[in-house]
């Protein structure tokens, strides 16, 4: 995370390493605060904005929606550890549980290709008989 030259919206953008267009979306969707204007048509964007887009961005990483991240910029004075603990452990069991789901799914392809490659000069092929039927 650099520093930006100007307070401006595109030198928030270029510090964290995201365009204008998502500071924008987050600032509609709530999640990071719209400066007041200063001399008439600038927003002085202070530094904290430029580690709230980078905490935003470092959780959407991680696999964090932005409804979760908000929950978790909630939490953002370090005084709520458990909770933010709590909101990660789900966020966990979910991966695995994807995880999981991923493992299934690879599984069930290598043996469709196998019976596929077994098969060789069939008339059905068991890759598209099982999309076809479910499995039956």
């Amino acid at each position: 995370m650099k520093e930006p030259k100007e307070s401006t919206i595109g030198g928030v953008a270029r510090a964290a390493g995201v365009n204008v267009e998502t500071v924008r979306f987050y600032q509609r969707m709530g999640l990071v605060p719209v400066p007041k204007r200063v001399f008439g048509s600038f927003r002085d964007y202070p530094p904290a904005i430029i580690t709230r887009v980078c905490f935003i961005k470092r959780a959407q990483q991680l696999g964090f929606s932005l409804a979760e991240v908000k929950n978790l910029l909630a939490l953002e004075d370090g005084q709520s550890c458990i909770k933010a603990q709590g909101l990660a452990a789900t966020k966990l069991a979910t991966i695995e549980a994807r995880i999981a789901d991923l493992n299934r799914m690879r599984r069930t392809l290598q043996k469709l290709i196998a019976q596929c490659r077994a098969g060789g000069g069939r008339i059905r092929c068991p890759i598209t008989e099982t999309l076809a039927h479910g499995g039956r």
